[in-house]
């Protein structure tokens, strides 16, 4: 059942006046998103008589090829500029996507399973991502307002959102930053309160196994971008993970951790301006098209695939597959999945 909340027109008021105050994007708001039915058979659709049918555990989680989980899967918003970082906890994430907003600058949506700790800087939502998000079920999404038009996307979406930049239940502020770049989210907390799914199959295939890798090319290093903000990963053998690095410099987390992974996807996709969108410094938002087809390389244990990728629906997982239409098979522990527009160069 997805969850559903109405708040009073005093309380929209009130929301408004701060949302001008601690947030660049217009339109944030305390808002808990009502959503449409989920796309599950109904007691109609189901034979008189016929036992409802009971999932099959799950023998390995379908986000990183490792151990299940036993709690729901959040999906998080997260600042992904100089005033953000270092961000927290983003390395705890299963799976982290780039993706382009406005102005040529990047955003990441984090899918966190496997643990769900205190993330920050937690930011506004933006329409594409229900599309994005929406292969994973009826899961979790948690952010920190959003302009009128990507709310009611997510409103008409069947992700369970919290959406909330005022702090509240799961929400809180961090006084050594500044607004907006200071909001941090209880995801365990958040998963509860939401009654968030467990992990599903969304495409990814898992196994430690370099059979694949053979006769493939070398992949010590990505170097690419999204919108105009370059993106870069290194290899390195040792830890058999992908370090991110911006302006020449690795990062590391608020922790102190390395923001690294083992696998990075590049994934080409249709990128179009977003005028429904429009940020105080009359930048269009990008609206990045995950439903479709495109070019994907994808970067493990130093060497890169070429393949394609390809998804149906909203409710369709995305299918990775190399040159001879076999699955791309990950290196168990994760992914980066960087969303570039086709043509974007990639070295």
């Amino acid at each position: 059942m997805i969850l559903a909340t109405r708040t009073s027109r005093r309380a929209w008021a009130a929301a408004a006046v701060l949302a001008l105050a601690a947030c660049s994007h217009r339109g944030s708001s305390t808002h808990t998103a009502s959503t449409s039915p989920s796309p599950l058979p109904t007691s109609s659709s189901i034979s008189k008589g016929s036992p409802t049918p009971t999932p099959k555990p799950l023998t390995e989680n379908p986000l990183t090829g490792g151990k299940p989980s036993k709690h729901g899967v959040v999906a998080v918003k997260i600042d992904d500029t100089g005033n953000g970082r270092p961000q927290a906890n983003i390395d705890k994430a299963d799976i982290v996507y780039i993706e382009q907003v406005e102005g040529g600058l990047t955003r990441l949506l984090a899918v966190y399973d496997s643990i769900l700790p205190t993330v920050e800087a937690v930011r506004s939502t933006r329409a594409n991502d229900p599309e994005l998000l929406a292969q994973y079920g009826p899961i979790a999404y948690v952010a920190s307002g959003g302009a009128p038009n990507p709310l009611s996307v997510l409103d008409h979406s069947t992700l369970k959102s919290d959406i909330n930049d005022r702090g509240g239940p799961g929400f809180a502020r961090d006084f050594n930053r500044f607004a907006p770049y200071n909001l941090r989210a209880d995801l365990a907390s958040i998963a509860t309160k939401l009654k968030s799914p467990q992990a599903k199959y969304v495409g990814f295939h898992w196994s430690a196994s370099t059979a694949q890798l053979k006769g493939s090319p070398s992949g010590q290093s990505v170097r690419t971008s999204v919108g105009s903000t370059p993106v870069a990963f290194d290899y390195e053998p040792r830890t058999k993970r992908y370090a991110r690095s911006i302006g020449g410099a690795v990062q590391y987390t608020a922790a102190g951790t390395i923001v690294s992974t083992p696998n990075v996807i590049v994934q080409f996709c249709s990128v179009t301006t977003y005028y429904k969108d429009i940020d105080v410094n009359h930048n269009p938002s990008k609206y990045t098209h995950t439903i479709g087809r495109g070019k994907v390389v994808v970067f493990r244990n130093g060497r890169r695939i070429t393949g394609s990728w390809s998804r149906t629906r909203n409710s369709a997982p995305t299918n990775f597959t190399d040159s001879h239409g076999k699955p791309i098979l990950l290196r168990p522990g994760g992914a980066w999945v960087v969303l570039v527009a086709t043509g974007t160069p990639l070295g």
